[in-house]
């Protein structure tokens, strides 16, 4: 049923459309930490702190994740776990953020520095590496794999996706998203990225 759903993006015939994400909004453990995690090991300012106008005695913090879009999380004086978050319907299953490519070996470092493990994977449209936030939620830092335009990356997405159906691949990989870049005229430089293997069936 739901592979009759066309993927496009092209916006559906709905009431109204959205015109992008403004903020995700998480439960934290305390200021410390994740101050220490979002500010200072991803890079991410502090742009507004205030009370939990639904709850005042939790504090809300709000970083600017890079383009302006916006991450806050409600903290308390809650204690920072390691342990894995639970699953099921309705939890998130992970964050992502986007990242430079030509960082991508100085983050991977600055995780090590800081005691974190992680896994990098060729996501195939997309390449990534996940870690973990100071309250055991997983976090990705991903980056495209060629220097597409912002404006135009669900268009690539959605003729990877109908040459991968034409394929008969069980997923969009790389040569997908070239011949996506062909078909849509677009000259999109690949970035030099590490080897990786593509983490199917394995866990974050």
């Amino acid at each position: 049923m739901t592979d009759e759903v066309p993927v496009t993006a092209t916006p559906p015939d709905s009431s109204f459309h959205v015109t992008g994400t403004d903020h995700v909004t998480i439960w934290g453990s305390n200021e410390a930490d994740t101050l220490a995690f979002y500010r200072d090991l991803l890079g991410m300012p502090l742009v507004l702190r205030q009370p939990n106008l639904d709850d005042p005695s939790q504090t809300h913090l709000f970083f600017d994740t890079g383009d302006g879009r916006i991450l806050t999380v409600f903290v308390g004086d809650r204690q920072s776990t390691r342990r894995p978050q639970q699953g099921g319907v309705g939890a998130v299953h992970h964050l992502c953020f986007r990242i430079d490519p030509a960082d991508f070996e100085e983050v991977a470092a600055a995780l090590d520095a800081d005691g974190r493990g992680y896994n990098v994977f060729d996501r195939g449209v997309f390449f990534s590496l996940y870690t973990q936030d100071n309250n055991g939620l997983v976090i990705e830092l991903s980056t495209d794999k060629y220097d597409i335009p912002d404006d135009r990356r669900g268009e690539v997405l959605a003729k990877a996706q109908q040459i991968r159906v034409n394929d008969d691949a069980d997923y969009a990989e790389d040569h997908h998203v070239e011949q996506a870049l062909k078909q849509l005229e677009l000259d999109a430089t690949a970035y030099d990225l590490p080897d990786a293997e593509s983490g199917i069936g394995s866990a974050e």
